[in-house]
């Protein structure tokens, strides 16, 4: 018999990781801290005493090594799992990334598969500095050759982790700190925890979630900012009676763009919610979806709201400022909307 327990999104994907481990030997993880430790965001948490250093891994500080080890094994039919912690870190191993685990699919012509989940932790909003606080995940949407997972709840977290380890396709598995529900992180957001089933399940890339239907406005958030759009699109509710439609792609690549623009067609107005920087990003590549398909479906200009271009402070009070919270998303809806 099936049970339900209400979960944190870290508590959800550690649970699809240990089954996948448990019913398939292929599957290993490696990164740094992850055996003793169980991670950053403790997906690996208990595991290193269950599964043994064989198949838990701790690593050196050593990102294009293990990266590169990783992508051989996944060559040779193995199902790695690496944890890289912080989405900051590619900047020392951007080349195994996109050159060694995206293309060499492609560049064998199909004959070499990379069955690869690589774990990356994103976001600000802990005073964490420059270093530390980024999303980029445009950087790693924008090369081809993966598939991008960006969950928003302990539900999404726990299928697509199930669907990333069975993939044969290199994924990387984006998670925000925020949203994550680690102790060290602070209290978990409300509405990213979810009833998740006890057995394994599995959701397909590329289907977007409508996190609750509207009328009046569509906002597309990503992650942390799905929720900031719920707390913006409850409190446009109830100030101005305005009837918001939520989306939540799920994957970044491949992205439900067909979701999005009936969403948009309903409504008539775009608004993009996204942590990463806004010039070249994700909210500039969801609203050309809808312009270069019917610009007409837009009764009036569609409408970003991300990091603007600069360095994240590392003083929390400007830190703030920057990031796409509930207040900016109200403020810019309420422009758009006249009011």
């Amino acid at each position: 018999m099936s049970s339900e327990r209400t979960l944190t999104v870290a508590r959800a994907g550690r649970e699809a990781v240990m089954w996948e481990m448990e019913n398939d030997t292929s599957v290993f993880m490696l990164g740094e801290d992850v055996f003793a430790f169980g991670g950053v965001f403790g997906t690996a948490d208990g595991l290193g005493e269950m599964f043994g250093p064989d198949r838990i891994l701790d690593t050196p500080i050593s990102e294009t090594g293990f990266i590169g080890l990783a992508t051989g094994a996944a060559m040779a039919g193995m199902r790695p799992i690496v944890e890289l912690a912080f989405v900051d870190f590619i900047g020392v191993c951007y080349n195994a990334i996109v050159n060694l685990a995206a293309k060499h699919y492609y560049l064998s012509n199909g004959q070499v598969k990379v069955p690869m989940v690589l774990m990356l932790g994103s976001g600000g909003g802990y005073s964490n500095g420059a270093q530390h606080s980024q999303s980029l995940l445009a950087s790693l949407a924008h090369m081809p050759g993966s598939v991008v997972v960006t969950p928003s709840n302990a539900y999404d977290a726990k299928g697509l982790m199930h669907s990333a380890i069975r993939s044969d396709d290199f994924v990387i598995y984006s998670g925000q700190k925020k949203v994550a529900g680690v102790g060290m992180l602070g209290t978990p957001i409300k509405t990213s925890m979810s009833v998740v089933p006890d057995e394994p399940y599995t959701i397909p890339f590329g289907v977007a979630n409508i996190v609750q239907e509207g009328t009046d406005l569509t906002m597309v958030g990503v992650s942390w900012t799905v929720h900031q759009c719920i707390e913006a699109a409850e409190r446009l509710q109830s100030e101005h009676n305005i009837s918001v439609e939520i989306i939540d792609p799920r994957t970044v690549v491949p992205l439900d763009r067909d979701a999005i623009f009936d969403s948009v067609k309903k409504t008539g107005k775009l608004l993009v919610a996204d942590e990463d920087y806004q010039s070249f990003g994700f909210t500039g590549e969801v609203i050309a979806s809808v312009v270069e398909r019917d610009p007409s479906v837009l009764s009036c200009a569609p409408v970003r709201v991300a990091n603007p271009d600069l360095n994240i402070p590392y003083s929390r009070p400007m830190e703030l400022r920057v990031l796409p919270t509930a207040d900016r998303i109200v403020e810019e809806s309420k422009k758009m909307l006249g009011l």
